[in-house]
């Protein structure tokens, strides 16, 4: 049940960025050679009127693949630059056909194209937020209780006390305030709250608990859940978005800067794990809860996804967006065999990374 849940919901996700890169490539003139979802061999192909649609046996991960997209001129391209010299009165047309390589697009149709990957990403995940929040309410940032001895108790802060901000940013949700203490090592942190409608603040340096070497605010409970009219279902749906957002961009950096070990990252054999131990937790309260915490993570994966592709990293969406905005600065763009070579390397490195990452997942189930 547990790897059906997966490859569904990892399709799905899949499926919406390589949309986003389809849909932006036709509109922008650009032709679109094979639609797949999955990598490895081709389980199921059919030829559609605009390009191929297939499938691949590995569910993790697809392509939405352009004509000339590697640099490369196809026996199509080679016979229409024939009859272009053959037939100068006809170039104005065969310019046309022409038009639909990857290459001879503007550097924005072309950016537009490899941005809107990651956007529909996103745009899924608020779609998927609207059903989530409108069901299942929202947590407001309001504390529940108070840790004896922690900061918070020492500066104040009462049960009922609703989170305003947190070194001027701007709190909806419970679980930012969590995120902030989780990300915390012992600096000060400004929190303005409210109480009976009066703004208070107060500056609480976390204190250090020894046993789990993490910094404690002193925040106990999980907010106050409460049902969304459909106004603040779009409204904290799009708090929803921001706050995996921020968690995902802040975990990566926390990533980079070592406070988190590479042996904590998750691949697919990992996510179908937390799908498993998901739907196992939430089974004896109904089927109404395991699909909203399977819903749940796929918003989670749907925002990873977006922002791990706009990486400046070669082989990523990311990684070509690099090379289109020198070409913006240049004038003209970097040679696409050179391009080529540098997003052969990174996908040799993403490969390896990925058999890394699929050696953690597997020492942590037989660990």
């Amino acid at each position: 049940m547990s790897i059906v849940v997966f490859i569904l919901i990892f399709s799905v996700v899949v499926f919406s960025h390589e949309l986003g890169h389809f849909l932006l490539a036709r509109r922008g003139g650009i032709k679109v050679n094979e639609f797949t979802i999955g990598m490895g061999p081709v389980i199921w192909k059919r030829q559609g009127k605009i390009c191929v649609y297939s499938l691949r046996l590995f569910p993790i991960g697809g392509a939405c693949m352009f004509e000339g997209e590697d640099g490369k001129t196809t026996d199509v391209e080679k016979k229409n630059e024939m009859l272009i010299e053959k037939t100068p009165v006809e170039s104005v047309e065969m310019k046309d056909a022409k038009n639909g390589n990857f290459q001879d697009a503007s550097v924005w149709v072309r950016i537009s194209t490899v941005v809107a990957g990651p956007l529909f990403n996103l745009l899924l995940a608020f779609l998927l937020s609207l059903i989530l929040v409108g069901f299942s309410g929202t947590d407001l940032p309001v504390v529940t209780d108070v840790m004896e001895g922690f900061p918070a108790q020492e500066a104040g802060v009462l049960p009922g006390d609703r989170i305003i901000s947190m070194n001027n940013q701007r709190i909806h949700l419970y679980r930012e305030v969590s995120l902030i203490s989780y990300a915390n090592r012992g600096e000060e942190i400004e929190i303005v709250y409210s109480r009976n409608g009066e703004e208070r603040q107060t500056v609480i340096t976390p204190k250090l608990d020894s046993e789990t070497g993490r910094y404690y605010i002193g925040f106990m409970g999980a907010g106050e859940f409460v049902k969304c009219n459909p106004i603040e279902t779009i409204q904290y749906s799009f708090y929803e978005v921001r706050y995996w957002l921020i968690s995902t961009v802040k975990s990566l950096g926390m990533l980079v800067e070592g406070k988190v070990s590479t042996s904590e990252m998750a691949g697919p054999v990992g996510i179908a794990q937390v799908i498993d131990t998901a739907i196992d937790e939430t089974a004896p309260y109904g089927l109404g809860t395991v699909m909203l915490t399977i819903l749940n993570i796929a918003i989670l994966l749907s925002v990873n996804l977006g922002v791990i592709n706009l990486m400046p990293l070669p082989a990523l969406d990311g990684g070509r967006l690099v090379f289109m905005l020198i070409e913006l600065v240049r004038g003209k763009p970097v040679p696409p065999e050179k391009e080529g070579i540098v997003h052969l390397i990174g996908f040799v490195a993403l490969m390896l990374l990925m058999v890394f990452v699929l050696y953690n997942d597997i020492a942590r189930i037989f660990g």
